[in-house]
Order: C-alpha cells, then sequence, then structure tokens
C-alpha cells in the first residue's frame, strides 16, 4: 500500500477534463474486488452513480459521456479486454490500471490513461496495488477528492500497530472453522469486504463459503436457517458504521443462528475511518485465508482449478 500511493502520486493523466454522467468498473477476481470496495468507500461523497461489472459485456447506458475504469492485473483477462473494446466501440472515456499484457498495449496504441503497477503476481496478492489505483483515478478524473491519501496510510500505521492481535486472532479462528463450511454477512456497505473474504477462502483456503448482508438476508436466507445445522460456521464481519438498525438485526439474528449452529464469530473492525476499517478487515482476512490453507495442508497460491479451466477456453 505504501508502494501504491508512490505510483498514483507519481502517475501522469490526460485530458482529465470531461464532464461525465456515470462511471462503470469492469474486473473480475482479485482485479475487480477493488472497484466494488472503493465504489463502496466512496459512496457517501461521490455525486455519480459507479457500478462495477464482472462480465464480457458493459451496461446499455454506457458512452461518451461514461467513464470506464478497466481493472486487470496481468492485462490479460479476456472478459475485461472484451469489457475495452466495447467501452472504445461505445465512445467511452477509458482509464486502466494493469501490470501491462494486451490492455497496456491497447491504452498506449489508443491513447488512453494507463496506471502501470508491478506484475508477476497472483492478481488477489495485488489487492493493495490496484485498489489504491482506483482511488487515484477517480480523483485524476475530479469525480472524487476525499483525503484518501491520508487514510491510506493511517490504515498502514494500523495494521503494522495490530499485526500481532491480527495474527492471534486469525489463527484461533482458523482452528474453529476449518472443519466448517464459512457463512460470512456483513452490513450492505460492506458487502465488498464479505466478497474479498469469499473470494479468499476459495482461492487460498480452497473451501466453499457463501456471504450475505443486512439487511436483504433478513427478507429470503434468514428463513432457510431452519435447516442450519454445525456443517457451517458464521462469521460476521461488523464496524461501527454498520446502520443502526442493521447493528439490533445482527444481534437478534445471532441469536437465531446459535439455535441451529454451535459456532458464531464476531470479527469487529478496527480503525477511525470507513477505509481504514475496511483495509483492517481485508488484511485480517487475508491472513485467516492463510491460516485455513496450512490447517489443510493446502497450497494458497496454487489455482489448478482456474488454470484447467483457462486452458480448455483457450483451446475454443
Amino acid at each position: 500500500m505504501k508502494e501504491a500511493l508512490a505510483i498514483g502520486q507519481s502517475a501522469t493523466f490526460t485530458n482529465t477534463d470531461k464532464q461525465f454522467e456515470n462511471i462503470v468498473i469492469s474486473g473480475l477476481g482479485g482485479s475487480g474486488i477493488g472497484g466494488k470496495i472503493v465504489s463502496q468507500l466512496v459512496a457517501d461523497d461521490c455525486c455519480l452513480p459507479i457500478l462495477c461489472t464482472n462480465d464480457y459485456v458493459l451496461p446499455a447506458f454506457v458512452g461518451p459521456k461514461t467513464l470506464v475504469i478497466i481493472s486487470s492485473y496481468s492485462g490479460e483477462t479476456e472478459e475485461t479486454v472484451a469489457a475495452y473494446n466495447e467501452a472504445k466501440a461505445k465512445g467511452a472515456t477509458i482509464s486502466c490500471i494493469t501490470s501491462g499484457g494486451k490492455i497496456a498495449a491497447a491504452a498506449a496504441a489508443d491513447g488512453y490513461n494507463c496506471i502501470i503497477i508491478p506484475g508477476g503476481q497472483p492478481p488477489r496478492s495485488m489487492f493493495g496495488y490496484s485498489s489504491v489505483q482506483v482511488l487515484f483515478t477517480l480523483k485524476a478524473y475530479k469525480i472524487y477528492n476525499g483525503n484518501f491519501e491520508a487514510e491510506i496510510s493511517n490504515s498502514i500505521d494500523l495494521i503494522h500497530a495490530e499485526i500481532a492481535n491480527i495474527r492471534t486472532e486469525t489463527k484461533s479462528i482458523a482452528e474453529k472453522i476449518v472443519s466448517r463450511i464459512p457463512v460470512l454477512y456483513s452490513e450492505a456497505s460492506y458487502e465488498g469486504v464479505a466478497i474479498r473474504w469469499r473470494q479468499q477462502i476459495n482461492e487460498n483456503s480452497k473451501m466453499l463459503c457463501w456471504h450475505h448482508v443486512f439487511p436483504e438476508m433478513n427478507h429470503n436466507e434468514l428463513v432457510g436457517w431452519t435447516g442450519g445445522d454445525n456443517r457451517v460456521a458464521v462469521l460476521m464481519l461488523r464496524t461501527e458504521d454498520d446502520h443502526k438498525r442493521s447493528q439490533i438485526r445482527m444481534d437478534i439474528c445471532k441469536k437465531l443462528m446459535g439455535e441451529k449452529c454451535d459456532t458464531i464469530i464476531e470479527i469487529h473492525a478496527k480503525g477511525s475511518s470507513r477505509l481504514e476499517r475496511a483495509y483492517y478487515l481485508i488484511h485480517l482476512g487475508d491472513w485467516l485465508t492463510i491460516d485455513l490453507a496450512e490447517l489443510r495442508n493446502e497450497d494458497a497460491t496454487a489455482i489448478p482449478a482456474i488454470i484447467f479451466l483457462k486452458n480448455e477456453l483457450s483451446k475454443i
């Protein structure tokens, strides 16, 4: 994150004075989750709608008054390359975040802004780089002017100060849930963080899990808990930003779930701002998935299923 700040502060943007009506952030997996999380972090201060897409295609409304942020760590993600080409065809303004590949080459050839971040790592491990660049891109286009640089610096200090406590907490949680199916819950405005946890549990720990958010889960999934049992473990991500009524809902639902499940763990965010609390939870969740991988004797970096899928797709 410290290096990401330096990259963003030295990035050069041109033609940033255009007026937009909407923003689309296109990216998948470890490359795309930063856009989802950032879109929620800036929601209270951003006057334009931000939509995150994880697909080959873009919404029909995308056009000359749309800023499309293309985020592909490798620069080769086929869905994101397709979205880039569609955004270009529709006359949208494009700005890219990548380490190279087709996206970097296309941005250079087409004259679009592009932030280059270090390559050669699993995309999910570069979240600290890519997510920060989404913030710098929104700032460059005068869409978001929050004091995020100071908040990121504070987040770095917070993580350093809390790392010993984080490691103790994650090891304890991992031992309690390693043989269960994790079920993640957060308040709606932190759904991006819950998705990050789910993705990391999937890829690093090689475990299935699911997530849902308050208050929406109270209108559907809560009834499903009638069939709940001890095969699952509930992890509730909680912050002081959670809506007061959602906090009450969480407390009530914890009791209801406790009648069916004996493992319910609350994880409380630390930090003095929404951004700090989000990055704190992300860091904690990432370590948890490493601890789970070790307990399960899994290689956290290996993704054989995804590699197999990509190899099969390349034949078609």
